[in-house]
């Protein structure tokens, strides 16, 4: 008789209960994530190809990552880059004589920014679940965070003193414009070699026809700085009406000077004050044109520029001013004559916030 086959037992351990269930969503979890990480670089390399063809496109200026230092060894303009791309709202550097020449981003964002004599301002946002919060940083010449300091608004205005030591900044603690009334801002100086901190301006006492004004409705905003470290120059708002100042930062006094003046900018040899000025007929909510006022002789004078102004304006030289105007991307840079002759002429596409270094 043929004995029974009997089968040899398996040498593998059995599988036990629910092990290749087990085995199988390991399996789908790890395609699952790997399909994840394909498809994140998928979008990210393709956002990067369409990023750099719509700038082709836009015609608009190469943007590359670099070193941008606020102690350049030439003459360079610094902005904020708002030319479509992976750099956009950084703080970048053209060469001055080259400003639609390629551009040197830092990767430093801001929505304003301003710098002398390697020390920079740059007003952030940071962007929480229910709301944005704002910051002051205060940088070196490396473009490093050196001190931060809160931000009660959105920012609008930024300025350094030429010699770096004093820094100011201007933000909408409520509304968003200046062109109606229903606004308030908070503008804040500091100085850097001591890090004082004068955190509102309406704290300090107005001066008018040499008389304290007691009012409950001062405003103040865009700064912009004298030579001496001591003096500045804003705008007050009271009384329905709008003066430019002079700020004595010792005495903590602000004291009028010329009425109708709106965010001032002392020329480099400190004898003008370009500003925005609103004038009779305009559309209220477009109200602005560009003016300079000889501070000796309160003589204004009408730029060539004839469409409305809603920017601080920055001197180039001290025959020049440079303002931005609605642009394709936000915003350009224009140029003009400050003594009314000449013609406004482009000179930088999506850019904004500028600052001559050099």
């Amino acid at each position: 008789m043929t004995a029974p086959v009997v089968a040899e037992p398996d040498s593998e351990t059995p599988e036990p209960p629910g092990g290749n269930v087990r085995r199988k969503v390991l399996v789908l979890v790890v395609a699952v994530l790997l399909l994840a990480g394909v498809g994140t670089f998928a979008v990210r390399y393709a956002a990067g190809r369409a990023d750099r063809r719509n700038q082709e496109q836009a015609g608009g200026p190469p943007v590359r990552e670099g070193a941008v230092t606020l102690q350049p060894a030439g003459r360079q303009l610094l902005l904020r880059n708002l030319a479509w791309g992976p750099h956009r709202d950084e703080v970048a550097a053209v060469p001055a004589d080259r400003p639609d020449g390629p551009r040197t981003a830092s990767g430093v964002k801001c929505l304003r920014f301003h710098a002398a004599a390697g020390t920079g301002i740059c007003l952030q946002a940071e962007h929480g679940a229910l709301d944005d919060t704002y910051h002051a940083s205060v940088l070196d010449a490396s473009l490093h965070e050196v001190r931060r300091f809160p931000a009660p608004g959105i920012p609008t205005r930024s300025r350094v003193s030429p010699s770096g030591h004093l820094v100011g900044w201007t933000v909408f603690v409520s509304g968003d414009s200046y062109a109606g009334t229903d606004f308030s801002t908070r503008t804040a100086i500091v100085d850097t070699r001591s890090w004082q901190f004068y955190d509102n301006l309406e704290t300090f006492q107005v001066l008018k026809d040499g008389h304290p004004v007691q009012a409950s409705d001062v405003n103040v905003w865009g700064v912009t700085f004298a030579a001496d470290d001591n003096r500045f120059y804003a705008t007050v708002a009271t009384g329905g009406q709008t003066y430019l100042v002079q700020g004595d930062l010792a005495a903590r006094t602000l004291t009028t000077l010329h009425q109708n003046v709106e965010c001032p900018s002392l020329s480099p040899d400190g004898t003008r004050v370009a500003y925005k000025k609103r004038v009779a007929g305009a559309d209220p909510a477009a109200p602005w044109r560009l003016y300079v006022l000889d501070l000796a002789t309160m003589t204004e004078t009408a730029t060539a520029e004839q469409r409305n102004i809603d920017d601080q304006a920055l001197w180039s030289d001290d025959h020049t001013l440079l303002y931005s105007l609605p642009g394709d991307y936000g915003s350009d840079l224009w140029t003009t004559p400050a003594d009314g002759t000449g013609t406004p002429t482009v000179l930088v596409r999506s850019a904004v916030a500028p600052a001559y270094l050099g």
